[in-house]
């Protein structure tokens, strides 16, 4: 063996083509790290829990196993669940040692990978009268959300796109809908969407669809990119955030946080007490299937 195992944390997904994007993406990383032995674990909703996995790796001699979350953006899950989920396998396996990555993050080959996607679906004497509109899955992390927007914006610097705009499928606004209605409003006669999202899943589908159905009524040209996907660039950055986890210094943002910075109407978040998923494949543990980010705005 090579250094330490490999988990990679994956969110998990109620479509099976997601999830299974993720595990082909996790084998795609691991034959970047010969003699790394790797496995794959969701969070919530998909087979096999971040605990099994655990257990494979250990099963197989794992003693020091670095987590790499593969999030884009560090919200809740990477924050607060992953850590929570971590300490209960530290409990769980105290011979084991676990070190702990960061999210992929804003990153330039991220955005390379969305050039080419953009550059798929546009031709280049199209691309300075078409209006960009970057959508992230939304999320009640203000710091996560204002990631999107730095993206966005790094996006739409040294480009010829007259505009990007952010916007989420959820959770917060701007709504893609309302990300869309901007755009027409500005005078954009073609708007281009990309899916800032990893692997196809519910809300990626649902991007393509309510994209191509605003383009329809409106009577506009609305083309929806291919989301990010297991890119080989992706998987080099997660085989960085390993040894980042190893010999570097992995650190969470935490200027922005809301459990360390007082911000407005997230105030009752501060020092809350981090609280794991409870993954339906776990025994004893019931979780009622509301929608699973539970930090819900205060009224």
């Amino acid at each position: 063996m090579n250094g330490p195992a490999l988990l990679i944390a994956g969110h998990g997904s109620r479509d099976e083509q997601g999830a299974r994007e993720f595990l082909s993406f996790a084998r795609g990383v691991a034959d970047l790290l010969p003699g790394v032995d790797v496995a794959a674990g969701f969070i919530e909703l998909s087979p096999p829990p971040v605990s099994a996995a655990v257990d494979d790796l250990v099963a197989r001699g794992a003693t020091d196993i670095a987590v790499v979350p593969l999030m884009l953006l560090a919200a809740g899950h990477a924050k607060d669940d992953i850590p929570a989920l971590l300490a209960r396998e530290r409990l769980r396996q105290p011979d084991v040692k676990l070190r702990y990555s960061r999210d992929l993050g804003i990153h330039p080959e991220l955005l390379a990978v969305v050039d080419d996607r953009l550059d798929s679906t546009l031709a280049p004497e199209e691309r300075a009268d078409t209006a960009v509109v970057l959508v992230g899955r939304g999320s009640s992390d203000p710091d996560a959300n204002a990631d999107l927007f730095k993206i966005a914006r790094l996006l739409y610097e040294g480009r010829p796109y007259p505009m990007v705009e952010p916007c989420f499928i959820g959770l917060t606004t701007p709504l893609l809908e309302e990300g869309l209605e901007r755009c027409v409003r500005l005078g954009a006669k073609r708007i281009a969407v990309v899916p800032y999202f990893l692997f196809t899943g519910v809300l990626e589908r649902r991007i393509r669809a309510n994209s191509l159905r605003f383009g329809k009524e409106r009577g506009i040209d609305v083309r929806v990119t291919g989301y990010l996907g297991g890119d080989v660039r992706i998987a080099r950055l997660v085989s960085e955030r390993y040894r980042e986890a190893i010999d570097g210094d992995a650190r969470m943002n935490c200027d922005m946080c809301i459990h360390r910075v007082a911000l407005p109407s997230f105030e009752h978040e501060v020092g809350a007490p981090a609280t794991p998923h409870y993954h339906p494949d776990v025994d004893g543990h019931h979780h009622h299937h509301h929608h699973h980010d539970h930090h819900v705005k205060a009224p």
